[in-house]
This record gives structure tokens, sequence and C-alpha cells, in this order.
């Protein structure tokens, strides 16, 4: 399975190969932007039936993905679940929970992504779903490219691993070789 999840992230041009300045600030050979496997319902419902497989037997009463990444992950899980799917979004630089959403005590919750690189975006909707009084579940993901020291306290649920390597922008091999870099992700770097 997780083959023809690479297979059809390469296939989408969801996959990339070059330089790529991270949301981190760390510098990638590689990068993977799922919103290019998203765009196509057919492949996102066959990448996203390898993640449904893995949780179907969880007890979950609702998916919950961040903006952006994760709203389309959330919606089409939660399409495939036949449960209730929504999503958090930045507010004033906070993750929050609006547009009259609602968790109430004790749901079962499952947490969607798209990627989960460093678990930023994971954790701010942890914190806010556990101060709502949720129950989370897991993280589910397309993309696990989880380096060993992102330690997030759920089982998470990929599609597929990618061991993808970062370098700071001193020891980056290709910064040193003079090949200029691309800044792919939506959240702004400082």
């Amino acid at each position: 399975m997780e083959k023809m999840v690479i297979d059809t992230l390469i296939e989408c041009g969801a996959l990339l190969e070059g330089h790529f300045l991270l949301s981190s600030g760390m510098h990638s050979n590689r990068y993977c932007q799922c919103a290019r496997l998203l765009q196509y319902p057919d492949k996102a419902e066959k990448v996203l039936s390898v993640v449904r497989d893995k949780v179907k037997d969880l007890e979950v009463d609702l998916l919950v993905g961040p903006a952006m990444g994760g709203i389309i992950v959330a919606y089409e899980l939660a399409r495939q679940l036949k449960k209730p799917g929504i999503f958090t979004e930045r507010k004033d630089g906070e993750m929050t929970l609006s547009r009259g959403f609602e968790v109430k005590k004790g749901q079962k919750v499952l947490i969607t992504e798209d990627v989960i690189t460093t678990g930023k975006s994971t954790l701010e909707v942890i914190k806010v779903l556990e101060e709502l009084g949720a129950e989370v579940v897991g993280v589910c993901c397309i993309v696990d490219r989880r380096s060993e020291d992102c330690k997030l306290q759920y089982p998470v649920y990929g599609a597929c691993k990618l061991d993808i390597e970062t370098y700071h922008k001193e020891e980056c091999p290709l910064c040193k070789e003079g090949v200029p870099y691309v800044k792919p992700g939506s959240r702004n770097i400082k």
C-alpha cells in the first residue's frame, strides 16, 4: 500500500525534488505538497482509504483538521468513516475553533493532517480540543515525515512514512552549491 501512495504522490506532482525552505526554517531537497494530490478526488479517496483502514476500528465521534492542509483530509476521511468532520483555523496567530463548529466534552476526536513534520499544527489543535474537553484518540495524515525528535503523545496513522533530510541553512549542501530555494509552505517563516 505504501508504494501505491508514494507512486500516486509522484504521479500528481505532490512529491517534489529541489531545494526548499520549510516553514520550520530548515532546508530540504524534497517537499511534499499534498494539495496537488487533494485536487483529484478519486486519487485522494484511494490514498486516504489506506488511512481509513488503519483507523476504522477506533472509537471516533468527530474528525478535526487544521486549516489549510487538514480540511480536505478531514472531509474525505469523515466521508469514508461516515462521521462528521470539521476544522480549526488560526485567528490572529492562534489556533481556534470557529464558524459555529462545536466539540462536546468527552467526544472522541481523531485529528487529520496532510503532512506531519514538526507536529506544530497538531499540537495546537490538541490544545484547543483538550481545552474544550474532547478526548483525542489519535492523529492521522497522508504523509508522516516526522523526525525522531518529533514526539506526539498520541498514535499516528499515516498513509506513508517518508524520511526526508532537512538541514540548517548553515549546513545545507544545496546552499553551499548555490542552488536557489523555493518556499512552498503556507506558514510565514520568521
